[in-house]
């Protein structure tokens, strides 16, 4: 333990730093105790995903375990999704809430996010075909008011299909007015190799770590 007592020496911290420094040391390995099929289990059902710098994997998994513990939820699954700067969480909370809980933790204790750069909340999961896709947002799209203007983002990993195609996918039955630049919800598309996240969003129901810090400052 004379690393542990090294770092807490280090970190200059106080009693209760201490102990969640601990904590962290403790749960950095967290990722790593997870097999292949663990991984296959939560990325069927994950409801969070967050991104991180190349590298920083298993401490942005970690991370979020130990945040997610912070809020309320201390079962939830997280682990790297073998995409990199990628995680994938499960958590019985409610996704849309997770996000406001972590910028208020942000507020307060801005040094809690060291690893995470972004936290996405997903609504539904499903394989990565045009179909599924184009019915998942069908179920979704009753969330953009009547008045309201959207947007469809895409972000791709380890798939060939088409931006373009996903979009007009998506777009099939939504008859709403489209704005690029300043649109009231925008439709998440999230492509992680065979599955896809998607949501309807705010642009505030997507947490930036780094760009709100910036804002703090």
């Amino acid at each position: 333990m004379a690393f542990l007592k090294e770092l807490i020496e280090a970190e200059g911290a106080d009693y209760v730093a201490e102990l969640k420094l601990f904590v962290r040391l403790l749960t950095i390995h967290y990722c790593k105790r997870h097999s292949e099929d663990v991984l296959s289990l939560i990325l069927k059902d994950f409801n969070l995903l967050a991104t991180t710098a190349r590298g920083n994997e298993e401490d942005a998994c970690s991370e979020i375990w130990y945040l997610l513990g912070e809020i309320g939820d201390s079962t939830a699954k997280v682990d790297k999704t073998g995409i990199t700067g990628l995680i994938a969480a499960k958590t019985v909370l409610d996704s849309f809430e997770v996000v406001q809980k972590f910028r208020v933790i942000l507020k307060e204790r801005p040094y809690e996010f060291r690893y995470t750069l972004r936290v996405i909340p997903i609504e539904k999961v499903v394989r990565t075909d045009l179909g599924e896709i184009e019915q998942a947002v069908k179920e979704l799209g009753s969330k953009i008011g009547e008045n309201e203007t959207f947007r469809i983002t895409v972000e791709k990993r380890f798939t060939s299909t088409p931006s373009r195609n996903i979009i007009e996918a998506a777009a099939t039955h939504i008859q709403r007015r489209v704005d690029l630049n300043n649109p009231d919800k925008i439709v998440l598309i999230e492509v992680v190799g065979g599955l896809t996240g998607v949501s309807v969003v705010k642009a505030e129901d997507v947490l930036s770590t780094t760009k709100e810090k910036n804002v703090m400052r």
